[in-house]
């Protein structure tokens, strides 16, 4: 695992030893960041949250790039300090907050008194269904408004919707079995189907 792109480029990303974390793919991140890039342009003065942050990986990846700040919430403590310890050996500890929460509780907690964020990855374990909760939680928060990109990444083998509320996939990707879901606000907010 290496920072792609920015200050930071090239690297290397602390892994965990055991297999709990699976950090995302480089040739997945790569995509990931061109599809973003495209969509968003410049990261400059973005702020970034980044849910089941394994080793930071991609909070880290936009900081490199420019975000203003990262926010990242694991509920493991080992996770939680391998986080920090990419933070200091990429040079980026002093834009980055680590979270020690369960994803929900965080979401809940943060939405008391956070302003919106820009950019948010949500990349839980696999299959377990906390990708279709979150996002529910997601788009009925604060955390996210009109000018908020979620990426959710899962597996390409489960069935996650395309709408939650007010949050709508625009796009999704697949890459082996690694699904990568765009979505945003959307005016309408129908129910989910």
């Amino acid at each position: 695992m290496r920072v792609i792109a920015g200050s930071a480029r090239g690297r290397q990303l602390l892994a965990p030893k055991n297999q709990r974390v699976r950090p995302t793919a480089d040739r997945v991140k790569e995509a990931l960041f061109s599809i973003l890039t495209s969509r968003l342009g410049d990261f400059s003065g973005m702020r970034v949250l980044d849910i089941f942050a394994g080793t930071g990986n991609l909070g880290i990846e936009a900081l490199s790039r420019g975000a203003e700040s990262a926010l990242f919430i694991d509920s493991h403590r080992d996770s939680a300090e391998l986080v920090r310890k990419n933070l200091e050996g990429t040079r980026l500890a002093e834009r980055g907050k680590v979270v020690v929460q369960d994803a929900a509780a965080a979401i809940r907690w943060l939405s008391r008194g956070e302003p919106p964020f820009h950019l948010v990855f949500l990349d839980p374990p696999y299959a377990e269904g906390h990708t279709q909760r979150l996002l529910e939680l997601l788009s009925t928060s604060p955390l996210i408004d009109a000018g908020s990109t979620v990426v959710a990444e899962f597996s390409a083998k489960e069935d996650v919707p395309t709408r939650f509320g007010r949050l709508v996939e625009s796009e999704r990707r697949v890459y082996g079995d690694t699904a990568l879901s765009f979505l945003t606000i959307s005016d309408r907010g129908e129910p989910c189907p």
